[in-house]
Parts: C-alpha cells; sequence; structure tokens
C-alpha cells in the first residue's frame, strides 16, 4: 500500500481534531506526513491549534494503531480513500465537514451519474414499506445508486428493494467495517457486496455509539444528490439527514402522511416549513431532477452507437448491461474470452463512449 496512508489515517485518529481542522492543518503544513514533522512552534500559529502542546495532541502509540488499521485494510480487501484522492465522493467532497478518511468495501461506483438516499423511521408501517419498495421499483430504469444506513424499517426496506431491483445499494455505517449493526441484517448487507458495497469514516474497532449515527448521516446527506424522507416521526435521524441535506444545498423530498399519525409528523412538518418539496411517486423525483430528458438523450446516442458493434463488442456490452458493473475477470469467463481480447475490445467501447472504467477494475455501461 501506499507509503503515505499510514499519515492520512494517523491525522483522522488525532484526538479533538476534527474533519474541518484535520484538513486545515494538511493545508498549511502541504501533507499528512508533514503535520507530523512539524515543529510545535509552526503548529502553535495555524488558526484552531494555537496555544496546543503537539505532544498532547498526537498520541504516542498512533502510528501502532495505524498499522494494526493498515493490516485490517488489506487482509479484509477494504479500499481506504483519501479526501484529496480521486476516487473520493465528489458530491460529498463539496461538503465542508466531509471525513478525509472514508472506508469502502464493495463493488460499485461511489460517483455513479445518479445516487439518492433514502431514510426514514425505524418503525415503519407497511404503507411505508410498500411505499418505499414501489419508489425503487420505479426509479430502477434510471439505474439509481441507492444509499441508507442499514437500520430498521425504512433503511433496510430501501436496501432489499435496490437489491431485488437489481441497482447498486450503498449502506453507510456508524462503526468500523469489521461488523454490521444491526447483526439481523448481515445477510442483506453481505448481498450489497456484489452490487453496492460497505461505507463509513470510522476505523475498525469502533462500535455503533450513540453518537456515531448523526456523523454517520452527514455522508447519507452529503454523497447524494437527493434525500428522500418516507415516515418519520416529529424527531429522529432522518430529520437530521434532512437538515444536514438543506445546509449542503441538496434537494430533499418527503412523502406527506396523515396529520394523525405518529409516523407522517416529521415528513409533514418537512413540508410544512419548506425544508422538503412534497412528493406522491418516483416521477415526481425523475421530473424534479431532470432525469428523463437526460436519460431518453443518453439511450438515443447509445442505440446509435450499438447498431455498429461488432459480436465480440455486443458481447462484452450484453454482459455488462446484465451485471450493471463487472470486472473484466468476470468478463472473460462470462465471454469465454482471452484477457487480451477482452482489454482491446474494451478499450475501443470506452472510447466509443459506450463503457466507462471504475476503480478495482470494474465496467459499466456509460
Amino acid at each position: 500500500m501506499d507509503e503515505s496512508l499510514k499519515y492520512k489515517i494517523a491525522i483522522s485518529l488525532i484526538p479533538n481534531i476534527g474533519d474541518i481542522l484535520a484538513k486545515r492543518l494538511i493545508a498549511y503544513c502541504g501533507s499528512p506526513e508533514m503535520v507530523f514533522n512539524e515543529n510545535k512552534k509552526a503548529l502553535g500559529k495555524i488558526p484552531g491549534i494555537q496555544n496546543i502542546n503537539k505532544r498532547v495532541i498526537i498520541p504516542a502509540n498512533i502510528f501502532e494503531r495505524v498499522d494494526e488499521e493498515i493490516e485490517f485494510i488489506r487482509k479484509n480487501n477494504i479500499r481506504p480513500i483519501f479526501y484529496l484522492d480521486k476516487s473520493y465522493p465528489k458530491r460529498l467532497l463539496h461538503c465542508a465537514d466531509s471525513p478525509i478518511m472514508l472506508y469502502f468495501k464493495g463493488q460499485t461506483n461511489l460517483n455513479a451519474d445518479k445516487i439518492i438516499s433514502i431514510v426514514g423511521t425505524r418503525e415503519a408501517t407497511e404503507y411505508g414499506k410498500k411505499l418505499c419498495e414501489k419508489l425503487v421499483s420505479d426509479l430502477s430504469p434510471y439505474n439509481v445508486t441507492i444509499v441508507s444506513g442499514l437500520a430498521y424499517g425504512i433503511d433496510i426496506c430501501a436496501h432489499k428493494a435496490a437489491i431485488e431491483n437489481k441497482l447498486p445499494t450503498i449502506c453507510t455505517l456508524a462503526h468500523g467495517l469489521d461488523k454490521i449493526y444491526p447483526a439481523i441484517h448481515t445477510s442483506t448487507a453481505n448481498k450489497m457486496l456484489e452490487n453496492g458495497g460497505w461505507l463509513t469514516d470510522f476505523t475498525s474497532k469502533t462500535n455503533p455509539d450513540r453518537e456515531n449515527f448523526p456523523r454517520r448521516n452527514r455522508i447519507v446527506a452529503g454523497i447524494s444528490d437527493a434525500t428522500i424522507v418516507i415516515e418519520s416521526k416529529i424527531k429522529g435521524g432522518s430529520l437530521i439527514t434532512a437538515d444536514l441535506a438543506n445546509s449542503y444545498s441538496r434537494d430533499v423530498f418527503a412523502f406527506p402522511g396523515r396529520v394523525d399519525e405518529a409516523c407522517s409528523e416529521g415528513c409533514n412538518n418537512l413540508i410544512k416549513q419548506n425544508k422538503a418539496a412534497l412528493i406522491q411517486s418516483a416521477e415526481d423525483v425523475i421530473n424534479a431532477m431532470s432525469w428523463k430528458e437526460s436519460t431518453n438523450k443518453k439511450i438515443q446516442k447509445q442505440q446509435q452507437l450499438f447498431v455498429e458493434l461488432n459480436t465480440d463488442e455486443q458481447q462484452l456490452v450484453d454482459a455488462i448491461k446484465e451485471k450493471n458493473s463487472v470486472t473484466i475477470d468476470d468478463l472473460c469467463l462470462i465471454c469465454k474470452l482471452p484477457m487480451s481480447k477482452v482489454s482491446a475490445t474494451l478499450l475501443t467501447l470506452e472510447f466509443s463512449g459506450i463503457v466507462k472504467s471504475l476503480p478495482g477494475k470494474m465496467y459499466r455501461l456509460n
């Protein structure tokens, strides 16, 4: 792994130094490594760090913990993403308090064209669950990536609906990637690794403590184009997520509910206070996001290109379309073609704008 990774992780572990201040340290010093090599006097001149003793803010054993985390990352096929990396979620990068380090396990693009966060109460009604299932099903033709928090109720319903409709789905976690919480959702979480994944800014051995969930919610709100609230009480995590999305200048939508039901109070209040646009269907979301027009243009462009494909090209395109995103190794197995042939054909398709390469030797239709 990159030698600089240990300094990137280390700066995220310094006590009492949040993401905003950590970014300031890096900007002033020039790099994560230089933060640890800077003298106390120079650090003291940085806004927000004045008069803080360097030995206090940087624990002596911090790199022992870092080495342990890097070993965990290596053994568990986890992708560490630093906020200055090209693969860092571009939408999240625009949020001032975005994490300086992310840890991702899975097989999807964190910078997909269309990403929606779906949140709601843990005590969802049958009506709310059916509403969520229909919403995701109706969004499926647009290949939307679904983000949620793997919690009970609306969250897990959104993830399951995405899997059912073969849409990429990402769960953002309030703990490290060495566990799944709640444990009852482990089976669903494991299925998500095939077309989606697990995302967190917490290192391993971090428990799902109460204070971690609001911090997790900023990723839910920041990584997506819009947040949709389906059933919420007057107070709850989904409303925190909606407020964060508003602070990031993202679209927020909410389904209205009966005025005499507790699970509708939050959504109705968001709409009443103009913090969320009222929606009744996926069609409302699609129109608000102007997805229909852009998708129709893309389909027309692809149809024109597909007419000119040769046999090998068409075979690869069909295989990618079936899987949404797929590795080059899997394409060789599916299409029964040698690596050299697949690589050359994919390059041609990429130049033609038909497929797009993703991190981890993954490919999807453009």
